[in-house]
């Protein structure tokens, strides 16, 4: 991907040497597996993770900073996020004002080692990046880049690119209202319906995702199908049932919340090769999506 001269977002906040919040009750090898099945870019996956029985008790609520130095590798990731952050303002901005007349109003984007406190709640870095909508921001632990490549072999700066882009995809969703609307109602539902719900949003922030590649490419001619590929193989990596075969020999449909690693390589795709915003994953069957 060539961001060569790309400017740089400025909504962006450096917690990587501060100390968040701990956590306890919960074991670590239980929220890594959590952070598997989550994964990448859940819309909220502290709900997830509440759902199967809550984070636990809290402690050190408070972040303190601590004086750190960082290898030129991890500020040349922070520099991409950054530009791929600033891609995605310049993009849904001009989608906003052409599609609905109206401002789009960015999300900040969190970089954090380890734990980090958010309007959401504590979470760890084992939970993935996530966006929160009570504080609109996303909140990524740059070590996730290189557990894409060795733990996911979905390594690839088109395939980090899409991480990020997802997240926004959520904050598009919150943005507009389809977000604050499918949270509510999942609430009132049982949990194979809550599920389904929490599907059709990721899979629409994978579409989105693929919407912004879209406006991305057109504008900047800045991909090429080396990095579709990229983002293909990270999305099909990140399908519920591929992860859940994985880590215990078999998927179970009905426990899916992001999709499976062809609906999710379907909608990123749709969403590159049209741009078209009038497409939504909450129409027609769930069993068709």
């Amino acid at each position: 991907m060539d961001l060569d001269g790309r400017r740089e977002s400025e909504n962006f906040e450096d917690r990587r040497g501060m100390s968040g919040a701990t956590m306890a009750g919960m074991g670590i090898g239980g929220m890594i597996i959590i952070g598997l099945i989550t994964l990448l870019m859940g819309g909220n996956p502290l709900d997830v993770i509440q759902q199967t029985g809550g984070l636990g008790s809290m402690t050190g609520s408070q972040e303190e900073a601590t004086e750190q130095t960082y290898s030129p590798e991890e500020e040349a990731q922070v520099k991409f996020c950054k530009q791929i952050l600033a891609s995605t303002e310049d993009v849904w901005s001009a989608v906003f004002r052409k599609e609905f007349n109206a401002e789009y109003t960015p999300p900040t984007l969190v970089i954090f080692k380890n734990s980090v406190q958010t309007n959401c709640g504590g979470a760890t870095s084992a939970v993935g990046p996530f966006y929160c909508s009570a504080d609109q921001k996303l909140y990524l632990d740059l070590a996730f880049f290189k557990q894409m490549e060795t733990q996911l072999k979905s390594g690839g700066d088109f395939a980090r690119a899409y991480v990020i882009a997802h997240e926004v995809g959520h904050h598009v969703e919150n943005l507009v209202g389809i977000l604050g609307k499918a949270h509510s109602q999942m609430q009132r539902l049982n949990s194979a319906q809550s599920n389904q719900i929490s599907v059709r949003l990721e899979l629409l922030a994978d579409y989105y995702a693929g919407v912004w590649a879209h406006y991305e490419d057109e504008a900047f001619g800045s991909l090429d199908e080396t990095d579709m590929r990229e983002a293909i193989n990270c999305a099909q990596h990140i399908g519920d049932n591929y992860l859940q075969e994985q880590a215990q020999g078999y998927s179970q449909p009905e426990s899916f919340t992001h999709g499976t690693s062809d609906q999710r390589m379907r909608w990123l795709k749709r969403g590159y090769q049209t741009g078209d915003m009038r497409t939504t994953t909450f129409s027609g069957s769930y069993n068709d999506l």
